[in-house]
């Protein structure tokens, strides 16, 4: 699998294109920080849903039995995946004793986890994504870029030529609302002629045994209460343990997610409709050795909002599909490794450590300091290039002498503004190449103080 670096390195060669991907996503951050201001209780919400989900943590095999003893009670069929394969020979199983042939899914990036979707496609099962922004990728064969807005790397007028390819639409029409016409007019006959539908869920209540679906296009419930079969697909790690801990994730979700208050649709889940079945897939896949450990188990507490991704200056200008993974930006870069540390070794240093993320993250997940302690991993499981063994070692040498360090600064201060550009920004400055340096202060902080405050 090719590092983070390269990836990004493609990602960037169109300067456009990552200068509006980056300015998009600020534009995001910057109502979520808007959203956050007209509550004068945010930081008090953060602190409760940090202390309901590390309780979940904790408790988790016992709030998984408390949800299955509930879930059961009303008519639930209830199902236990340790993996990705099993996952799938579950959902499989499910469609295969109802004849099922044609399926509809709302936005679930569990799915995504366990590539549901080319799974049932190689046994005859159409499976259409029914969120526009997981469709449009569903149609380009490709996965999301981002765990919200799944389509944030594609422009409209790239939509156009996609759906004048796939549905007929007009040639070089680019227009938002005729393009949403037209999907929603497709995606209708697709709700219509299926026979069973897929949803994740964002949160699962152990004391009822019910969940929630949260959408902004009311697909999930449009999928689910057309036909009579749903399957509801569940990380493990989705549960909170009593109703009334539910508005607290409510108001945060979406206002850390778009800097909405709300999003447009809450869908309740208690139990299957009349004459149907409902089906609750809940999977492991890693996630209790997750929980296992010390150093990472607060990662999940994560209730993919994205607003992570929508402050890091890395993802902003690297894209999602730079991290290979279905969680991309910060918090994919704790998952990522602790799935497989080897194939994303490079994540970790995938970032600035400016702690944006932990700024944002509505649970309070400590990201900047999970990310350093995964880079201490990878060093001991002997994964760090030599290249940057090296550098770090000389930067480390050269921080420990006190005299090298002020002879290298003020070296650098006298010669590096009269050096030709192409020696200061080339290949071999992978900093550079979307970063000038500061301009060279005229005299160190050393020399400053010495100079107007010598006296103290």
């Amino acid at each position: 699998m090719p590092a983070h670096p390269e990836l990004a390195a493609e990602f960037i060669k169109d300067k456009d294109r990552a200068h509006w991907h980056d300015q998009s996503l600020w534009f995001v951050r910057s109502k979520r920080d808007l959203a956050a201001h007209q509550l004068p209780e945010w930081e008090l919400l953060r602190e409760q849903a940090s202390k309901i989900k590390s309780y979940v943590v904790s408790h988790l095999p016992d709030l998984l039995v408390e949800f299955e003893k509930n879930a059961k009670a009303k008519g639930v069929h209830v199902h236990w995946a340790r993996d990705a394969k099993e996952h799938n020979e579950i959902v499989h199983g499910i469609l295969e004793r109802h004849q099922v042939k044609r399926v509809v899914k709302s936005k679930s990036m569990l799915t995504e986890e366990c590539h549901l979707n080319p799974y049932l496609e190689r046994h005859g099962i159409e499976i259409v994504d029914t969120d526009l922004g997981e469709w449009i990728v569903q149609l380009q064969d490709k996965p999301p870029s981002h765990i919200v807005m799944p389509a944030i790397h594609i422009k409209k007028e790239e939509i156009g030529e996609l759906f004048h390819e796939k549905l007929g639409t007009e040639k070089g029409a680019s227009d938002p609302q005729y393009l949403t016409e037209s999907a929603r007019q497709r995606l209708r006959q697709k709700f219509i002629g299926a026979e069973a539908g897929i949803t994740g869920v964002n949160f699962a209540i152990a004391e009822t045994g019910g969940f929630v679906v949260c959408t902004n296009e009311g697909n999930a419930d449009l999928g689910t209460s057309l036909n009579k079969l749903h399957i509801a697909c569940m990380g493990i790690e989705k549960l909170i343990p009593r109703a009334n801990d539910l508005s607290v994730f409510l108001r945060l979700l979406a206002r850390s997610a778009t800097g909405q208050p709300i999003t447009t649709y809450s869908s309740h889940f208690h139990g299957p409709a009349p004459d149907g079945e409902l089906h609750i897939v809940l999977l492991d896949n890693g996630r209790s050795e997750i929980a296992g450990s010390d150093e990472f188990r607060r990662s999940l507490n994560c209730i993919r909002c994205g607003a992570c991704m929508n402050t890091c200056p890395v993802y902003r200008r690297s894209g999602g599909y730079s991290y290979s993974n279905t969680v991309p930006g910060p918090i994919g870069s704790i998952l990522g490794p602790a799935h497989d540390t080897k194939a994303n070794a490079s994540l970790p240093f995938a970032c600035s450590l400016c702690a944006s993320c932990t700024d944002v993250c509505p649970v309070k997940i400590d990201l900047h300091h999970q990310l350093l302690t995964w880079r201490k991993q990878i060093r001991l499981k002997g994964l760090l290039p030599l290249s940057k063994r090296l550098s770090m070692k000389m930067l480390s040498w050269m921080m420990q002498a006190p005299r090298l360090y002020q002879f290298v600064g003020k070296m650098a201060r006298r010669v590096v503004p009269y050096l030709p550009r192409f020696l200061v920004y080339n290949r071999f400055n992978a900093w550079g190449k979307q970063r000038e340096l500061p301009d060279m202060p005229k005299q160190s902080f050393r020399e400053w103080m010495k100079q107007n405050h010598d006296d103290k």
